[in-house]
């Protein structure tokens, strides 16, 4: 009776495991994509990092790559509309006080874009995946001769 007591529990506790984590035919969680975002998904100030990454200077398809960092506040209107306040370093060359504006977009499945059109980050541009209903960004630089990511926290 013990047995079949405690084979009955065993069987209903992994019902109730594939039930609330399921997996994929190789044993591994099955991941679910965000879904239901748009650009007002983004609102307000996000403070970011981009960590070391590396840049040709002027943007060269060629030539030797430095490193670069920044470190700032990007502001999302929930319209299209990116701004940002930075700080960073090129290659040991400490900048400060740069800003720049642009736009972004957003798709349905929580990815997007954003270019920064004026301001000390013209014609940057990034690719960015949106997390948690819009409470992070991951981002990626898409430029010429840019090698960085970025990581995005609602303030």
């Amino acid at each position: 009776m013990k047995r079949i007591i405690g084979v009955s529990l065993a069987l209903a506790v992994s019902a109730a495991l594939l039930v609330l984590f399921p997996t994929s035919k190789h044993g591994l969680p099955v991941v679910h994509a965000q879904s239901g975002c748009s650009v007002a998904t983004l609102t307000g100030n996000y403070g970011f990092i981009q960590p070391a990454g590396f840049i040709t200077p002027g943007h060269a398809v060629k030539g030797a790559e430095v490193p670069w960092q920044l470190a700032g506040i990007m502001a999302f209107d929930g319209a299209g509309d990116v701004s940002a306040s930075y700080s960073g370093a090129i290659n040991g060359t400490v900048f400060t006080n740069q800003t720049a504006s642009g736009t972004y977009a957003v798709n349905s499945d929580c990815t997007g874009s954003l270019s920064f059109t004026s301001g000390d980050a013209a014609g940057y541009t990034a690719n960015m995946a949106i997390i948690g209903g819009g409470a992070e960004l991951f981002g990626v630089s898409t430029g010429t001769g840019d090698t960085a990511s970025f990581d995005a926290k609602k303030q």
